[in-house]
């Protein structure tokens, strides 16, 4: 491939719109590329493969040089993530980590629960209607959205009934509501909403993590009830990290402005603030909003992160349950990106060149010092 053709598949790698085919082509390229090198690099060389590689990308913040930085570490190691693959200066105890064992990511996987109860299963439905309720129809479309829409059928019998949409441990999906709001939900996760928006107000409930772009319509706020809080919009990008193992309510704004509520007190967002509700409280903090919506654009990213938060994040997108034997207090923070598509064994490997043990038996992980 030329140039300008593997620039095109990174595009739609980095957006979401490459085909399991281009997918496929783009991550064969990557792995010829570096299987022709070898991989005891010093640093200089590794930064020089990758400016060879990334030099002419348009959008480094997704495809990037990784640096994994750990506090009081005697050596810093430099990583590239692709489709999967890193390029790391290994030592041999690393690359003997095993691989009989390995756990793959998750995927486009959810359940749509309609309001007659009949229950759908997203990822083995085909493209096209699902189901009529009322006068609206529900449809898969060619990129796998689920999509509400207007049918020709005016009958409002079933219109103010409500779905649910829900994603497994290991699975994520996108739906389009009926008013256009966009909603990405992360693995372990579902909402709730009307199949039509009647009345003064849109109202839905969320459990675990989504991405919100609204439909603005000022007559008609939207409103999430998530884990103890409200978020009120008129038309916005936001993201809500409600899942009940972790320690608050997080909403991050990434542009226009969301009110957000607790039984106590509410505060008004602005972009690149996010909102930490814990115990009725809401704290106000200024974050990177890349690295909060990683998770939407295909990424695991993570910021002087202690290694629990992080093994609760794996574990969701992993389905794997996550064992800590012996003292972790001591661990240090971490920080790095990785793709989703990446296998778990390729994400421990990064790890552990932090003096972390991972051992994966069946569907458990366990982490020891």
């Amino acid at each position: 491939m030329d140039k300008e053709e593997i620039k095109r598949l990174f595009d739609k790698y980095n957006s979401g719109q490459a085909t399991e085919e281009e997918k496929a082509s783009l991550e064969s390229w990557y792995v010829k590329n570096i299987n022709e090198k070898p991989l005891d690099l010093s640093a200089e060389e590794i930064e020089d493969d990758i400016q060879e590689v990334f030099g002419f990308l348009p959008k480094p913040r997704h495809i990037m040089a990784m640096w994994f930085r750990i506090a009081a570490a005697a050596s810093i190691i430099l990583c590239v993530s692709i489709g999967g693959y890193f390029l790391i200066h290994k030592n041999k105890s690393t690359q003997q980590t095993a691989q009989i064992h390995d756990i793959a990511p998750g995927g486009n996987r959810a359940i749509l629960t309609l309001s007659n109860g009949r229950t759908i299963d997203l990822s083995a439905a085909k493209n096209g209607k699902l189901a009529n309720q009322g006068s609206t129809v529900i449809s898969k479309n060619a990129n796998g959205q689920i999509v509400y829409a207007d049918s020709e059928d005016n009958s409002p019998s079933q219109n103010n009934g409500f779905n649910i949409a829900a994603t497994p441990r290991g699975g994520q999906y996108q739906l389009v509501l009926a008013d256009g709001t966009k909603v990405w939900l992360n693995a372990a996760s579902s909402i709730k909403y009307p199949v039509v928006f009647n009345g003064s107000e849109r109202r839905v409930e969320l459990t675990g993590e989504a991405y919100f772009e609204v439909a603005h319509n000022r007559e008609k706020p939207f409103k999430i009830i998530s884990n103890g809080q409200e978020v009120e919009v008129l038309g916005t990008h936001f993201n809500i990290n409600a899942y009940g193992d972790e320690n608050a309510v997080k909403t991050t704004l990434l542009e226009g402005s969301v009110k957000v509520s607790s039984a106590v007190k509410d505060k008004i967002l602005k972009p690149g603030e996010q909102a930490q509700l814990e115990g009725g409280n809401i704290r106000i903090a200024e974050v990177d909003v890349d690295e909060v919506v990683a998770w939407k654009n295909g990424f695991i990213t993570f910021n002087n992160a202690d290694i629990k938060s992080i093994m609760r994040q794996l574990g969701r997108w992993y389905n794997v349950d996550v064992r800590f034997t012996g003292d972790i207090s001591e661990l240090r923070s971490f920080s790095g990106d990785m793709p989703r598509s990446a296998p778990l064994s390729e994400v421990l490997k990064a790890l552990e060149l932090s003096k972390i043990n991972f051992k994966i038996d069946g569907n458990k992980v366990i982490v020891s010092p």
